[in-house]
């Protein structure tokens, strides 16, 4: 039973329900911003083969289990990415899900072990149309919100202003003084002994057994996310090719893919990119991830053949994924994550 007394429970919900009717405002205003797109919404599996294409994500799993009592491994979603490529090579052009997803490991201001991505795919476009896309999210829930800035820990922005653009090359030599794309070789092999000593000359305490992708992220969260999204939203892009596992690469420029995040307040709110086409360098790649989760967790999962097919069967193709949870704490003033979600998880104690 819970511990909560039946009126204070009463209470502390009718402090809260303000915000959640918010929060429903805004969902109806997305659907319409993408019907009004001539996006088609689509409501894709939660259970999965494969569950996720990162090393570091870390799924709720059960069993399947057959009248005959077979049982088969399968794993809550922790992104609807695999499912609706899938129905971008069945044929789909423009699609956008609201999709409940989950990721074990998770809890924070910003973390929620159960939360809602918003996801959108755009086929024959180029991933400028997603930033365009982001652009028009971020006034949208600022209008439906009744905000003309959004605030976050004493971090400020203004919505309605048009992003930023940054690049990672350029992010990590202004915040760090880092040359990033020299410890990237032009068939994307990682030097990972340069980055670790540029991370150490910059403060950032690397360790020992930390590979090229664990250096790499300790730099952008101590010295470059923090200096995001601070006056009007950033688009950080241009991601090296070893952190770019779904992404196209540049044709110009093999060192980086086309992938970019969006960034207000500090708060990291998407992650999209120009989709990859290539079924056997995906195959490679998920591999490679794997074998890293293997290294690091002791545990890895199966590669979803059917994904791998689907995506030499893909038309070109954009996609994004936004944290709608977290769109709408900067769109209703919010602190926490759990400030906008209906019925929060208890935190384990």
């Amino acid at each position: 039973m819970s511990d909560t007394p039946p009126s204070s429970r009463a209470e502390l919900h009718q402090g809260r329900r303000p915000r959640l009717l918010a929060r429903n405002a805004l969902t109806r205003a997305v659907r319409g911003w993408f019907e009004a797109q001539a996006f088609v919404e689509v409501e894709t599996a939660a259970l999965q083969v494969s569950p996720a294409a990162e090393a570091h994500l870390h799924p709720f799993s059960a069993d399947l289990i057959a009248p005959s009592g077979e049982r088969r491994p399968l794993h809550l979603r922790t992104s609807p990415e695999f499912a609706c490529k899938k129905l971008l090579a069945a044929g789909e052009t423009r699609i956008f899900e609201l999709a409940r997803v989950w990721r074990n490991r998770e809890r924070g201001p910003l973390h929620h072990p159960e939360f809602t991505l918003l996801e959108w795919y755009r086929a024959q476009a180029p991933y400028e149309a997603l930033m365009e896309d982001c652009a028009a999210l971020l006034a949208l829930a600022a209008r439906t919100g009744g905000r003309e800035r959004f605030a976050w820990r004493g971090r400020e922005m203004d919505p309605f202003a048009e992003p930023g653009r940054l690049s990672l090359a350029e992010a990590f030599d202004r915040f760090a003084g880092i040359d990033l794309l020299a410890t990237v070789a032009a068939d994307g092999e990682a030097d990972r002994d340069a980055l670790a000593h540029a991370g150490r000359a910059a403060g950032v305490r690397v360790a020992d057994d930390d590979n090229w992708s664990d250096v790499f992220s300790k730099v952008l969260t101590a010295l470059v996310e923090p200096r995001l999204g601070l006056g009007r939203a950033t688009i950080l892009c241009e991601y090296p090719a070893p952190a770019a596992a779904l992404a196209r690469l540049k044709p110009a420029e093999p060192r980086v893919a086309e992938r970019f995040e969006l960034y207000a307040c500090g708060v990291e709110l998407a992650n999209a990119f120009a989709e990859l086409t290539d079924a056997a360098e995906q195959r490679r790649r998920l591999e490679a991830e794997m074998a890293e989760k293997q290294r690091l967790y002791g545990e890895r999962f199966p590669i979803d053949d059917d994904f791998i097919a689907a995506v030499g069967e893909m038309p070109p193709a954009a996609g994004a994924a936004l944290g709608f949870d977290r769109l709408a704490m900067l769109a209703l003033g919010a602190d926490r994550i759990d400030d906008v979600l209906w019925s929060p998880v208890a935190d384990v104690r």
